[in-house]
């Protein structure tokens, strides 16, 4: 059997870290991750807000054209691998082009928490048990605070 050391410090940086992206959907962000493994992710980790999809559009213009008419707050969450990096630099023009408020804090938090080694949104998952309150190996003993 492995057994992982599990830095409290980091669980205690991605608890915030979950923490804050729920206030924000709540103050009604619009959160956009790549893919259903992200979205996957983060619901296990703790994330309880609405996701917004970007695989679900058509591509940027289609994204681009359904979102610039709202005037919410956009956070692009995307991976911080060369597909992401070329997404995050795509979106931030068109949508600052069109006056959207676009925001990527929570992008650099995220590969803040382990010095970059969290390069995926979907790399959530591995902490989800220990963000989400299971204990051990057991999904089935689940603690309330």
């Amino acid at each position: 059997m492995i057994y992982r050391r599990i830095d409290h410090e980091k669980l205690n940086r991605l608890h915030d870290f979950i923490f804050m992206l729920n206030k924000e959907s709540e103050n009604g962000s619009v959160i956009v991750v790549e893919g259903k493994r992200d979205v996957r992710a983060l619901t296990k980790a703790g994330f309880n807000g609405n996701l917004s999809v970007f695989n679900h559009f058509r591509g940027v213009s289609d994204f681009v054209d359904t979102h610039s008419s709202t005037k919410k707050k956009i956070i692009l969450l995307f991976d911080m691998d060369r597909t992401g990096k070329h997404l995050t630099r795509k979106l931030l023009s068109q949508l600052q082009y069109r006056g959207g408020n676009v925001s990527l804090l929570y992008k650099k938090k995220l590969a803040g928490i382990d010095n970059g080694k969290i390069r995926h949104v979907e790399d959530l998952s591995s902490y989800a048990p220990y963000l989400s309150g299971i204990t051990g190996s057991r999904p089935d003993l689940y603690f309330y605070t």
